[in-house]
């Protein structure tokens, strides 16, 4: 690997791969527990308070990005859009909780999609974006394929699986807080087989014809890491 490539898969000295499973593994328990107490009727901004009271409650050191939860047609908003804070989810909804959150000087990124109700479609594309982002993890572990490698696959994978792949959203890095300064780019964009667990792969899809769309992230971890 050139001194490029390993100058953006660097870490500090404090960094800790048991610590960034923590990491990941608290957000994630995050993700479950904001969404249990998501209801119809709440609004994305009520929705971005509830999740910084339940943070808090878990004892996060600090939010290393923003907040993003997304329901219904706002799904189909990238990270840096911002949150339209009266849309309301309605009684058969979608949406995601995208969060980044330090904890024990490491930094967690989770995202994952849910439903309420019982719209098949939704349900469908929801377990989609799952579905997806494992068979890249799959793909990464067992071929050794670079970062851009990744996503032309997830982009096939997302049309076999009739959905449409947002090539906007290409993964990132993360490490010991703050991993901003190794200025590493889009996981899509690297060059040479990502190292593990120290990127992040992010999957959204959109449905064909409907106004909705999933999400799913996690971190790059070799099964017998994870």
């Amino acid at each position: 690997m050139s001194d490029a490539l390993a100058q953006q898969e660097a870490v500090g000295s404090r960094f800790s791969l048991a610590k960034m499973r923590h990491a990941r593994d608290k957000t994630f328990e995050a993700v479950r527990l904001i969404a249990a107490q998501i209801r119809p009727g709440m609004d994305e901004q009520q929705a971005k308070d509830l999740a910084r009271a339940t943070l808090a409650r878990m004892g996060m050191e600090r939010i290393w990005h923003g907040i993003i939860i997304r329901f219904g047609h706002s799904t189909l908003k990238t990270f840096k859009q911002k949150i339209d804070p009266d849309n309301v989810l309605g009684e058969h909804d979608i949406f995601f909780i995208d969060l980044g959150v330090v904890w024990d000087g490491h930094e967690g990124d989770a995202g994952a999609t849910f439903v309420v109700g019982q719209d098949g479609d939704m349900h469908a594309c929801a377990a989609a974006a799952r579905t997806l982002w494992q068979l890249v993890s799959e793909k990464w572990q067992q071929d050794g394929c670079a970062g851009s490698a990744l996503y032309d696959y997830a982009a096939e994978q997302a049309a076999a699986m009739g959905w449409k792949l947002n090539l906007d959203i290409k993964g990132h890095r993360v490490c010991d807080f703050p991993h901003a300064i190794y200025q590493a780019g889009s996981l899509g964009d690297f060059a040479a087989c990502p190292d593990t667990g120290v990127w992040i792969l992010e999957i959204q899809i959109r449905h064909p014809t409907l106004p909705y769309g999933a999400f799913y992230e996690d971190l790059l971890l070799r099964d017998t890491e994870s």
